[in-house]
C-alpha cells in the first residue's frame, strides 16, 4: 500500500496537465439572499487567499497575526503564527480574533487525492477543519466524494502545517447523500455548477502517514452553535492553491489566514441562516473548500464552499455554510444530532458510515467514463 501511495505521487507529479485543485469550477446558483432577493453567481472554493485585515480595535493589526510565508505569480499567501492552542477557548466570552485566527489556524488541514492515469478524473487539493479533539474534520462533500473512490485506485492524504506536508490517514463517517445524489456528474465535469446546498463531509484521522504516532489529542475548533449576521468580524483560513504549478502545491502549499467580515447572509430555506457571503479577498480561490470562517469566540462558523471566479480575486464573492445549516442538515438527513456523531467513538463512526459507501460509489461510478 506504501508503495503505491508514492507511486501515485510520482504520476502525479508527471501528470500536471490532469491536476485540478478543487476550486470546483463549477457556477453556482445562489440561495435567496436575507432580506434582499438579490442573487449571485458562485462557485466553490478549494484554495485560500489572504484578506486584508478588518481592524476590531485599535491594537488588532495584520503584524500580531500573520508572517507573509511565500509569493507565487503575484498572489501573497501568510500564515499565522501558531501559539500552540490544541484546545479551544470556553464559548462562554469572546477572544481576540488573533487568537481566533491561531486556532484556526492550528485545526487546519489540507486534502489531496491522486486518481489513477486514464481515470478520466482528476487529482485535487482542497481543504479542512478539525472540530474535535479524536481528530475529525469537517470538508466539503465535492472534496470528500474522492474517499468513495478507493476501489477504483484513488489515494487521499491529510498534510498539515506550513508548508503543508502528508500527516495523515482518514476515513469517511459522513457524506451528504442528498449531494451525491444531486451532483454525481461533477466529477468529470469541466465547469460543473451547483449551489453549496449539502456540500460537506466529515473525516475520521486513523493513522499516521509518516513515523510519527499519532497525537492523543487533535489540535481543533469547536462549531459554533449560532449563525452570523451581517457585520460580524471573521477570520478566514485555507490551503489556496490556485496560483501554483501542481510541484509546488505538493512542496510549498502554505495555509493562508485572512481578517474580514460577514458582507450578507442567504437562505436555503426561507429565514435561517445558511450561507455567508464573505466579500472578495485572496481567499477566493481555488483550493479553499473545505476552508473555514472563525468568529471572536473562537468557534468554527462557517465551511468555505463556493465563490464566483472571474475577474481579480479582490472582486469575487465568497461564500461559505453556516455550521448551523450543518448541524440541521446532518439532522435530517440521519435523524441524529452532529453532536451525537462526534461524541461516539471514532472506529464505530467509521464502522457505521462504510455501510453506505458501495451504494453511494456506485452512485458516482454510473457517471464516470
Amino acid at each position: 500500500m506504501r508503495f503505491t501511495h508514492y507511486l501515485l505521487k510520482m504520476m502525479f507529479a508527471l501528470l500536471l496537465g490532469s491536476f485540478s485543485i478543487v476550486f470546483f469550477r463549477y457556477m453556482l446558483t445562489s440561495p435567496n439572499i436575507i432580506p434582499s432577493s438579490k442573487s449571485v453567481s458562485l462557485t466553490p472554493l478549494v484554495s485560500p487567499i489572504f484578506f486584508p485585515p478588518v481592524h476590531t480595535n485599535s491594537s488588532h493589526t495584520a503584524k500580531e497575526t500573520t508572517t507573509i510565508s511565500t509569493q507565487h505569480k503575484g498572489v501573497v499567501t501568510a500564515s499565522v503564527t501558531d501559539q500552540g492552542n490544541s484546545r479551544a477557548p470556553s464559548p462562554s466570552g469572546n477572544i481576540s480574533l488573533d487568537t481566533s485566527a491561531s486556532i484556526l489556524r492550528a485545526a487546519l488541514v489540507n486534502i489531496i487525492c491522486y486518481v489513477p492515469i486514464g481515470s478520466g478524473l482528476h487529482s485535487i487539493s482542497g481543504s479542512g477543519v478539525i472540530i474535535d479533539p479524536k481528530g475529525i474534520i469537517l470538508t466539503n462533500a465535492h472534496v470528500a466524494q474522492y474517499f468513495l473512490l478507493a476501489n477504483r485506485g484513488v489515494s487521499c492524504i491529510i498534510r498539515s502545517g506550513s508548508p503543508a506536508t502528508d500527516s495523515y490517514n482518514a476515513a469517511l463517517i459522513f457524506i451528504s447523500p442528498a449531494w451525491i445524489n444531486a451532483n454525481a456528474g461533477l466529477l468529470t465535469e469541466t465547469a460543473p455548477s451547483g449551489t453549496g446546498q449539502y456540500d460537506f463531509a466529515l473525516l475520521a484521522i486513523t493513522k499516521s502517514a509518516t513515523l510519527a504516532a499519532l497525537p492523543s489529542s487533535f489540535h481543533f475548533i469547536p462549531l459554533a452553535t449560532k449563525p452570523l449576521l451581517a457585520g460580524t468580524p471573521i477570520v478566514i483560513a485555507s490551503y489556496g492553491a490556485q496560483f501554483l504549478e501542481p510541484s509546488q502545491v505538493q512542496s510549498s502549499l502554505f495555509p493562508t489566514v485572512v481578517f474580514g467580515s460577514v458582507k450578507n447572509v442567504f437562505t436555503f430555506a426561507t429565514s435561517t441562516i445558511d450561507v455567508l457571503a464573505l466579500g472578495g479577498s485572496v481567499a477566493a480561490q481555488e483550493g479553499s473548500s473545505g476552508g473555514g470562517v472563525a468568529n471572536a469566540s473562537g468557534e468554527l462558523a462557517g465551511t468555505i464552499t463556493t465563490s464566483t471566479i472571474s475577474g481579480d480575486t479582490s472582486s469575487r464573492e465568497l461564500s461559505a455554510i453556516t455550521e448551523s445549516y450543518i448541524r440541521a442538515d446532518y439532522a435530517m438527513e440521519t435523524g441524529r444530532t452532529l453532536n451525537s456523531l462526534l461524541a461516539e467513538p471514532v472506529a464505530i463512526s467509521i464502522t457505521n458510515f462504510a455501510t453506505n459507501i458501495s451504494t453511494l460509489e456506485a452512485i458516482l461510478v454510473a457517471h464516470m467514463p
